[in-house]
């Protein structure tokens, strides 16, 4: 969703260093956390103009899939180029603020959970659609509302002051967890709630001191691996890489920060085929007459990223 991004970046407003309603701890740099790198995309091309709000992105049955972030239902999948191949249209549904989608065996999720222009959605949710019957173009759409443990002030904020946005998720066996775009501190926090439909409580797990704002995950489960995507408030796109976790306790392991080569870009999108190779999209930003950002298709290699201090 559009917001104050350009002013943030040609002007790096303070943010205060306070971040109401989060009573974890934040988990703080270990050891084990790996140094910073800086690499260049190995291709960056323009995508569709129907796709200016990319705002998350999966891999399935051969397409890249991926949404806008504003009112369009419409489900793009994409060839490994970026170009779109098929379109799926989700019927009976809302977009009130889609952030990002994710998937397991049998069900894609979308996050319509974006909330950073006054942080005081009671209308979060993520909608749960079986494969067989997406790819049937009839899809049967099961719905998950939630809202967070530790938020109780529901009273309205100025845009992008709230720690109760969230763009990035991911689903385990009987869980879904989310991570938070947390304006203000730049950390994100880790919640958890069961994989179930009607309405769930999101339990605040962890929070992490990113310094960054994440917008989007995806996980590799066999290698027990998260890549999360994000920017920093001066505009510059990162990687994390999260690995060596215990259990579901995806910030108590090691951290590789990997700085992307792309000047205010607004990476929202991550997926792998592979685990080495991620491709990445990111919205068109237009600020005339100083910025002309589209929307974009990256790939970039992580083959040899995870080294071990």
């Amino acid at each position: 969703m559009k917001f104050l991004f350009y002013l943030i970046c040609c002007f790096s407003i303070a943010y205060p260093q306070t971040n109401k309603g989060i009573n974890a701890a934040v988990v703080k740099k270990k050891n084990c956390e790996c140094p910073k790198n800086k690499i260049k995309p190995l291709l960056s091309t323009p995508m569709s103009d129907s796709i200016k709000e990319t705002s998350g992105l999966v891999f399935f049955e051969g397409l890249f899939w991926t949404h806008n972030d504003d009112h369009d239902t419409t489900l793009y999948g994409l060839d490994n180029s970026g170009k779109i191949k098929r379109k799926i249209k989700l019927n009976g549904v809302v977009n009130h603020d889609w952030e990002e989608i994710t998937q397991d065996s049998s069900y894609l999720y979308i996050g319509d959970f974006g909330n950073n222009y006054s942080g005081n959605r009671k209308d979060l949710s993520i909608l749960k659609i079986e494969k067989t019957s997406f790819l049937q173009e009839q899809p049967h759409i099961e719905t998950i509302t939630f809202s967070y443990s530790n938020q109780t002030d529901f009273s309205p904020l100025k845009p992008n002051k709230t720690a109760f946005d969230c763009e990035a998720f991911i689903v385990t066996k009987d869980s879904i967890y989310l991570f938070t775009k947390e304006w203000e501190t730049t950390t994100t926090s880790l919640y958890a709630l069961p994989n179930k439909t009607d309405h769930q409580v999101a339990q605040l797990q962890a929070s992490w001191d990113c310094k960054g704002l994440i917008t989007g995950a995806t996980y590799l489960n066999a290698e027990k691996k998260i890549v999360l995507c994000g920017y920093t408030k001066r505009g510059s796109p990162f990687l994390y890489l999260l690995y060596d976790f215990e259990g579901n306790h995806f910030f108590s392991g090691s951290k590789k920060r990997i700085n992307l080569k792309l000047r205010f870009h607004q990476i929202e999108g991550i997926a792998t085929t592979d685990g080495n190779s991620f491709y990445l999209t990111n919205e068109a930003f237009v600020r005339k007459p100083f910025l002309k950002i589209p929307q974009q298709w990256h790939i970039v290699e992580l083959k040899d990223q995870k080294k071990k201090n």
